[in-house]
């Protein structure tokens, strides 16, 4: 079975950037039950049958993701989300309680096993293969025993409820949680706002000071941001991450913006591409990779993390994003001309320069990159159109109305 990539969506934005650019499969939140519950970008339950079609349209997956505890009360809840999402025929639903793997499982979803499960070992993967077809393996295995849990998948013959041997997933980018398979306390502790609920306030990614309580002493630290991971990146040993037998690349964030999923599939799909013709990257392939990952946020890069057996202690520089281009909002699309092939954007917000490097982002239209060149204001070309001004550009792609327009500028230290 060819290796899958699997792409995050928070909105249908984000969802149609992974479709364009060859996500296999894209997971999701719906509604409150699911790690991301309190991010404003999420999907409704009422949104699933949308979801499942854009994906049938290009022959991806739709995986819903139903990976917090689950309480009492909300268990009818929880009964309701599962029927509605066999209606609408979500393809896995991604799960770590046994409340929902066993409801799931009721309503006849294929289970995936969420990464807070923390499966490490063969046994585990057996335990769990009578109810899941996809494994999630805890993030902090080195490469070697991935690679031994996937032989023995094969080896020992250990089936999921479909009959297929059993699939293995890994992370290959995105944010890392200090804590062992994310399952932490910080913000529950302080906040009384639980990280297992999807309702997390990222305490580990704010700056601290340890203090000598006997003395007062404070002590300084030269990486503030100790509980701050770097974001892993795998782009650069991805080759071996598959060739140690792993079904699955998992992309994380399903909290960030369009532009970064439709950067992070884009790399990581010609990335997998490379590795399925039998080549290997060059240096300075790999290079122009990080390079382009990079553009889009992050909080600097681990590279390989724990795959390649490094230590931990990639804590980041910063607790913002670490981007190497910015987004400044100019306005909204007002019209597209097909036959012309422009678009009109109405600037709202700042002015445009003829020639300059935009990003488009719209719910049908996902996140489009390209040069605002043949410049008109008033059907007159002009090398400057100031804000408030409605102007026009060519455009080969189709752009929809209200679809939000940004200039993007690198960042200069």
């Amino acid at each position: 079975m060819e290796p899958m990539l699997l792409a995050p969506a928070g909105s249908f934005e984000s969802l149609e950037a992974a479709l364009q650019n060859g996500a296999d499969a894209v997971y999701f939140g719906a509604g409150n039950l699911n790690m991301r519950a309190r991010a404003t970008v999420n999907f409704k339950v009422a949104d699933l049958p949308e979801i499942v079609h854009r994906c049938r349209e290009r022959n991806a997956k739709a995986w819903l993701t139903l990976n917090t505890i689950i309480y009492d009360e909300e268990l009818d809840e929880l009964r309701t989300l599962c029927r509605q999402a066999k209606e609408a025929e979500i393809d896995a639903v991604i799960a770590m309680d046994p409340a929902v793997i066993r409801t799931a499982k009721e309503n006849g979803l294929p289970i995936h096993l969420s990464v807070q499960a923390n499966v490490a070992n063969t046994e585990s993967v057996r335990f769990y293969s009578r109810y899941a077809d996809v494994v999630v393996l805890a993030r902090e295995l080195p490469l070697e025993r991935i690679a031994r849990i996937c032989r023995e998948i094969r080896e020992q013959g250990i089936r999921g409820p479909s009959g297929e041997l059993v699939q293995v997933e890994v992370f290959a980018h995105g944010a890392l949680c200090v804590a062992i398979s994310g399952k932490c306390y910080m913000s529950l502790a302080e906040f009384n706002s639980s990280a297992n609920r999807g309702a997390c306030f990222q305490t580990c990614r704010r700056k601290y000071t340890v203090r000598d309580t006997e003395t007062g002493t404070e002590f300084v630290i030269d990486n503030q941001y100790v509980m701050s991971p770097k974001d892993l990146c795998t782009v650069g040993s991805l080759g071996a991450i598959l060739d140690s037998g792993v079904s699955i690349l998992k992309l994380e964030g399903r909290g960030r913006s369009a532009d970064y999923v439709a950067r992070t599939v884009s790399v990581y799909r010609e990335a997998v591409d490379l590795w399925k013709s039998g080549q290997k990257p060059s240096p300075e392939q790999c290079a122009e990779w990080k390079r382009k990952l990079g553009e889009v946020f992050n909080r600097g890069f681990w590279e390989g993390g724990y795959y390649l057996g490094r230590e931990s202690g990639e804590w980041s520089e910063s607790g913002d994003n670490r981007a190497t281009v910015k987004k400044i909002f100019l306005g909204t699309v007002a019209n597209y001309y097909p036959k012309a092939k422009a678009a009109e954007v109405h600037l709202t917000s700042d002015s445009l320069q003829n020639g300059s490097s935009l990003l488009i982002t719209g719910n049908t239209t996902g996140a489009l990159e390209l040069r605002a060149d043949g410049l008109r204001v008033d059907d007159l070309p002009v090398p400057f159109a100031e804000k408030g001004s409605h102007a026009t550009f060519s455009c080969e792609t189709k752009l929809r109305p209200n679809d939000k327009v940004y200039r993007l500028e690198p960042i200069t230290c």
